[in-house]
């Protein structure tokens, strides 16, 4: 019995244009929104950029089995762990700042304000007599 085809790379291509919408999205959102959305991006645990950088470490490992097995170049074994390095980097670079983030995310809005009422002026105000 076969395995079902993987969809795979279908996937990888929607994520990517999900990703494209979400960028659309945050240079249009305002800052908390924003905040927000960069904030849940960079969460380590369930964000994007946590997310991104286990796919690229399994990629690594990929790339070491196939490498050792003369089928890929060592220089791409090397090339792609050393993205995923880099990448785990830049998460711990930033988990400092998602603070930052989340506060602002978080902020309170400021009330909306209200127009005072009018006062009538003398043009308006009308006499009994």
């Amino acid at each position: 019995m076969t395995d079902p085809p993987l969809h795979s790379v279908p996937h990888a291509r929607a994520i990517a244009e999900q990703l494209g919408q979400l960028t659309r999205q945050l240079a249009l959102a305002p800052p908390r929104e924003a905040a927000h959305i960069l904030a849940t991006v960079l969460d380590r645990d369930v964000g994007i950029l946590g997310h991104f950088t286990q796919l690229m470490a399994t990629g690594s490992q990929f790339a070491k089995r196939t490498s050792e097995q003369d089928i890929l170049p060592p220089e791409v074994w090397l090339a792609v762990g050393r993205a995923a390095n880099e990448l785990h980097d830049i998460g711990l670079d930033l988990d400092e700042h998602t603070e930052a983030l989340d506060a602002l995310a978080s902020a309170v809005a400021p009330a909306p304000t209200t127009a005072p009422k009018p006062v009538p002026t003398a043009m308006v105000v009308r006499r009994r007599r």
